[in-house]
């Protein structure tokens, strides 16, 4: 990926308002919010603002150098050596700041450390990567440990991930002398272009082994299929993703990438879950309503009993108190909703003792 900067001069603007910050703000404030503008503003996301963008940048590279700072502070934007080197991005090629297609596929600091601080060496990260596993319903209540079986570039566990065979040196790569980096100077129309890139040689890491690691060919990383231990914590919920960091793609010189594991929850047959309750129904008989009754109930601790009050109204409850949901040292409740079941068909001795409690007033 190449980075590129060219140079042009300033108008007179108040750089303070540009990155919405106070003029006591500190350099950590600064690049704060100059962070945050430029992932707002960049032209190449939806909504992005060329203009905008431009502008938070020339307003940063002014505010974070105590120099320039205090040269504006003193002069303005207009003032002495504000138009110098390091400045706006007239002619820039956004189209750079993407990667394999996928926007902002870099670190903003330092992509901007590499094109104003000297062309730093810029952290690598490999990809992050997604799968997905499934859990019945009372694995996702009480957690469960769970293994996943993934192909991606690992590390190679012969060289350690630094590509020489063991027991060999690694040697400073010739043509970056090390750093990991190699720039171009372009003149165009425009001036004079700077671009930096990750050297092709050593994969940015400045050094080249001796003698090739031959499991890995010297990559560092071998594509293979590991098995993962996934800890599920309780109470996780259907759609949520656990991310395992530093278990995505491996590459040589640079940090992992993360995995995201999306996970499915099959439902319960009669069992709900509203937030840290779980809930069911139980249906009982008119004349246990009225009298009262003991049942037994499936929940996730295994079949309970309940005791059904005398006189139970239709949308009545029952609540076990610490059976629901585990919420660190405790568990939520669950919640039982009753409903009466009314005989399809009476018997005359049914009816004849109804009618006598209807002249009860029953």
């Amino acid at each position: 990926m190449g980075v590129f900067v060219c140079y042009n001069n300033h108008m007179s603007k108040d750089y303070y308002e540009v990155l919405g910050v106070s003029k006591g703000a500190s350099k950590d404030e600064i690049k704060k919010a100059f962070h945050k503008l430029a992932h707002k503003h960049h032209p190449d996301k939806n909504g992005g603002d060329d203009a905008k963008f431009k502008e938070v940048n020339e307003a940063y590279q002014t505010l974070s150098d105590d120099k320039k700072r205090s040269q504006y502070d003193q002069f303005g934007s207009a003032g002495p050596s504000m138009g110098g080197a390091g400045g706006g991005f007239d002619g820039f090629d956004f189209s750079q700041f993407t990667q394999g297609g996928q926007e902002f596929g870099f670190d903003m600091g330092d992509i901007f450390g590499e094109m104003f601080g000297g062309g730093r060496r810029r952290s690598r990260q490999g990809s992050d990567l997604q799968t997905s596993i499934n859990l019945d319903f009372k694995e996702s209540i009480f957690g469960v440990e769970k293994e996943i079986r993934i192909t991606k570039p690992s590390t190679c566990l012969t060289c350690k991930g630094n590509g020489a065979k063991p027991g060999t040196d690694l040697h400073t790569c010739e043509q970056c002398n090390g750093s990991g980096v190699v720039k171009t100077i372009q003149r165009t129309i425009l001036g004079s272009i700077a671009s930096t890139q990750t050297c092709n040689k050593c994969d940015g890491t400045g050094k080249i082994p001796k003698e090739a690691c031959q499991t890995c060919k010297g990559k560092g990383v071998v594509n293979e299929a590991r098995t993962i231990k996934i800890s599920v914590p309780a109470g996780i919920n259907n759609g949520e993703t656990l991310r395992l960091q530093d278990m995505g793609e491996a590459i040589k010189g640079g940090q992992s990438g993360d995995l995201y594991v999306r996970v499915s929850v099959t439902p319960h047959k009669t069992i709900l879950r509203q937030h840290h309750d779980l809930v069911t129904s139980l249906n009982i008989k008119l004349t246990d309503a009225l009298l009262g009754a003991e049942y037994a109930i499936e929940t996730l601790d295994g079949m309970m009993p309940v005791i059904i009050p005398a006189g139970t109204k239709v949308g009545d409850t029952v609540t076990l108190k610490q059976h629901g949901v585990p919420t660190g040292h405790k568990r939520g409740n669950f919640i039982i909703k009753l409903n009466i079941s009314l005989p399809e068909k009476l018997s005359k001795k049914a009816k004849d003792i109804i009618e006598e409690l209807k002249k009860e007033g029953i």
